[in-house]
Formats: structure tokens, sequence, C-alpha cells
């Protein structure tokens, strides 16, 4: 997993990131399958700068921005300051030890956040996004969902795809992809998970109505329910 130390280098292009067309659209994707209704506490696990969060304090009555950099929080704390939402409380911590009481939220959701993590840390990070909502409450995960794999269709194309928009670039993106391409061999590379994992992850981890959307790109979102407490006998 990334230290706080790398992403508080990284706040000024995480912010570039985030205003593009298809992060704000996977942003709209996401909340609107958390289908948050007014006065809602919303838990967003890697926050960032806030993509997430400040759409989510507009409709929501609390939103905790989880994030591991101190960098990432102090933006989004400023952010939303100028911005008049006072509903955004920003926590430093990891994804997989949230500092919040059981059962005490509606939704959580996440963008772009779990591919840092291995396989073992994201059915951590499950199991306290699983432990902190409500019964009934929605979790809604936005993340790269593919593996490398040359055996698989859509792995194929995805890394396909992905080398000719770095080639396209020229030889600052040549270098970029040689760079990838030794992280992966050293296995300092991201951890994403391909759609089927992240599905049957969800069922795991105790979510039910378990729907997942692959992406025309490398991404996918992946919803669940943690399920309603059962009925007291009459």
């Amino acid at each position: 997993m990334r230290s706080a130390k790398n992403w508080d280098d990284y706040v000024a292009h995480a912010d570039e990131v985030a205003e593009s067309a298809g992060f704000q659209a996977l942003r709209d994707h996401i909340l609107a399958s958390a289908d948050l209704g007014d006065g809602a506490v919303v838990v967003d696990v890697g926050a960032g700068t806030g993509l997430l969060a400040m759409a989510a304090a507009e409709r929501a009555g609390t939103v905790w921005a989880v994030d591991i950099s101190p960098a990432m929080g102090r933006h989004l704390e400023a952010v939303a300051a100028a911005s008049g939402l006072h509903n955004v409380h920003v926590i430093t911590a990891s994804a997989v030890a949230l500092p919040l009481e059981d059962a005490s939220a509606d939704a959580v959701v996440s963008n772009y956040c779990y591919h840092h993590l291995t396989d073992p840390q994201k059915r951590l990070a499950l199991a306290e996004a699983h432990r902190v909502l409500r019964p009934g409450g929605r979790l809604v995960v936005g993340d790269m969902m593919f593996r490398v794999r040359l055996n698989d269709a859509r792995d194929r194309q995805v890394l396909r795809e992905k080398s000719r928009a770095m080639l396209r670039m020229g030889v600052p993106g040549a270098v970029r992809l040689l760079r990838n391409a030794g992280r992966y061999a050293s296995r300092r590379w991201e951890h994403p998970s391909d759609g089927p994992w992240w599905k049957a992850a969800l069922i795991s981890a105790g979510f039910d109505d378990v729907d997942l959307s692959l992406l025309d790109h490398e991404g996918g979102v992946v919803a669940g329910r943690r399920p309603p407490a059962p009925a007291r006998p009459g």
C-alpha cells in the first residue's frame, strides 16, 4: 500500500485528474448507485481531493472523508470551507482500519482507492465498510477492474488501450510505459482486481444485492448492501 508521504506530493495531480470528464462521469455513477437520501451519513474511503465527498456533501447530512494522506486532507478541508460545506469531516486513516463506530453510516463510497491494496488488504477494507454500515446501508466502489493477464479478452483490450494511450504521448509516454513494466516485474505496481473477483469478495464480506458494472475502459463499479436486520418475532 502506498504511504502517506507518497500521496502528499500528489495533491495537484489528483485534483487535475478529478476534473477530467471521465472521472466526473464515474463520480456521478457512484453517487447515483449509492442512492443517498437527505441527511445521510456517508463515508468516502480514499477521499483524495474530494471528488466524491464534495458532491455527496451537497445532499448528505454528514460526510466522513477518509484518506491516508494528511496533505490530501488539508486540501479537502480548505476546498470544503471555501465552498461553504461544513458537513465534510476529514479523517487521516487507512481503508483497512476506519476509525468510525459500528453501524454508523448509511453509505460507504470509494473511487480509485482500493487498487493500491493487495487482495487480502481489500478484504480487510470490505470488512471495515461492512462494519461501519447500518443494516440496509449501501457500499459502492469505483476502481480499476482488470488484471494483467493475456489470456482474458477484456484484460488484453485494457492493456492494449493503455499502452496505445501512453505511446501517443511520444517519448515521455514510452518512458512511462517502460517504467510501468519495470514496476510490474518488480511487484511494485498497483494491485487491481477484476470484476468477478470484486463481486465474489463483496458476497464473501456479507453484502447482498451485489451488482457489477464494467465500463468501456479499465474501470468498473461494484455495489452491494449490508443486509437489513432480521425482523423481531412478533
